[in-house]
């Protein structure tokens, strides 16, 4: 378990075999909930090649001194990324 937000990662192997490669993160968040924006790509087994980019919002709690995580929301697509975009920068300069 990870002690530090800057630890959290979204690789994932198995059997030796990278099937999830995080690009980079943006930590939104630190603290008891800590909420970080990750920047990944999917190994596609047929090809051996990875996908296209995908993004994933992923809050975890802290309990204990160690990171669980909790809720996790992925943006499907580069339009659905763009349309969240363009929504938060209409809402922020409103206020």
């Amino acid at each position: 378990m990870s002690t530090a937000p800057e630890d959290l990662s979204v690789n994932y192997e198995e059997d030796g075999v990278l099937l999830v490669k995080e690009l980079d993160k943006e930590i939104l968040s630190k603290g008891a909930w800590t909420t970080i924006l990750f920047r990944y790509q999917n190994l596609d087994k047929k090809t051996g090649d990875y996908g296209k980019e995908m993004y994933s919002i992923r809050r975890y709690q802290k309990r204990d001194g160690s990171f669980i995580p909790k809720t996790k929301f992925n943006i499907s697509s580069p339009e659905q990324a763009r349309k969240i975009i363009d929504a938060l920068q209409r809402w922020t300069s409103e206020q």
